[in-house]
């Protein structure tokens, strides 16, 4: 199934999705209204009003959306804005591996209380819950491909707190019968990803610097192009077959991150030097080595597949980041 594909549910519903303003949430808004769903959003408050990525999103589509301005750790907040919806696609989160090696108790708060505020309000309102997860609770892969029954290791202050909110809502669907579904995505990228994750990292600096600064390059990931992934969304929005169960995202390749500068370099024609910079290297123990995910599971249970292929994916990335140079501070690590 493609994003894109004009298939409107068979009655409107009311959904949420939190972290709506966050780069994959933008863009299951943008999903959702063209469904025809009644969209509600919640995104963290904030005295500027600012909206994030849905500020970028057409305007016909943002006129659509109603947005609650608050924040996860609120769980009365949460519970008014999931109010009525039949489906909350929970995406909200701090997701910065970094900030969680400086502010974990901040990580901790937002992704397990957070979470735990989201499944109370979809248990108490009769709403399924689509939770996100991440292809990094399972640390440096044991076994290839990784499958949804490998060990969950925690290698860092976020991949713990993602674990832990899994567990949350596994316990509210065995406990008490929560309709839940938890989507594990795997490396997710495109237009509106943030300056600080890797392939926007290695394209805005090929396009304005005399070379690319990376952490550790030997590190394998296995990347889904963002329309890939939100199709998985909503698929897991919808299939009954699906509740109860954890489904990865993945592509089933693996690509190393030294490689895949080279990869972005040639698309653009560029030779420069790549090199390792110390102040974006992992703690030793808490680098995740290699990422490369089965998605059998979601083939079977959702019939999804990823559609979009490495090459045609940074080739709009490459676009995105040079119609908006001011969103990329490639002469500065951005954690």
């Amino acid at each position: 199934m493609r994003v894109g594909d004009k298939v409107a549910p068979v009655t409107t519903r009311r959904v949420l999705v939190t972290g709506a303003a966050g780069f994959i949430g933008s863009h299951l808004v943008e999903a959702l209204v063209a469904r025809g769903d009644e969209v509600h959003a919640l995104v963290r408050y904030s005295g500027r009003a600012d909206l994030g990525n849905l500020d970028e999103l057409p305007r016909a589509v943002r006129d659509a959306v109603r947005v609650h301005a608050g924040d996860l750790t609120d769980p009365h907040m949460v519970r008014m804005a999931s109010k009525g919806c039949a489906v909350v696609f929970h995406l909200g989160a701090v997701i910065s591996i970094p900030q969680s090696y400086v502010a974990p108790s901040q990580v901790f708060q937002s992704n397990v209380m957070g979470t735990l505020n989201v499944a109370q309000a979809c248990l108490e309102h009769g709403a399924r819950m689509v939770h996100t997860s991440t292809s990094e609770v399972y640390g440096t892969a044991q076994t290839v491909p990784i499958t949804e029954d490998h060990p969950l290791v925690g290698q860092s202050p976020y991949a713990a707190s993602k674990i832990g909110a899994d567990q949350c809502v596994e316990s509210f669907h065995r406990s008490f019968g929560l309709e839940a579904v938890t989507v594990r995505p795997f490396n997710t990228y495109g237009p509106r990803q943030s300056a600080r994750a890797v392939l926007p990292a290695i394209v805005s600096q090929a396009l304005t610097r005399p070379e690319v600064r990376l952490g550790v390059l030997h590190p394998t990931r296995d990347l889904n192009f963002v329309t890939d992934t939100v199709a998985g969304f909503l698929l897991a929005g919808e299939r009954r077959e699906a509740i109860g169960r954890t489904l990865n995202l993945a592509s089933g390749r693996e690509i190393s991150v030294g490689d895949l500068a080279k990869r972005v370099l040639r698309v653009l024609g560029l030779d420069l030097p790549v090199v390792c910079d110390d102040q974006r290297v992992r703690p030793a123990a808490s680098e995740v080595e290699r990422l490369m995910g089965d998605a059998s599971r979601a083939r079977a249970v959702l019939g999804w597949a990823p559609a979009v292929t490495l090459d045609e994916g940074i080739a709009r990335v490459v676009a995105y980041v040079r119609a908006h140079p001011h969103r990329y501070f490639a002469h500065r690590y951005v954690a």
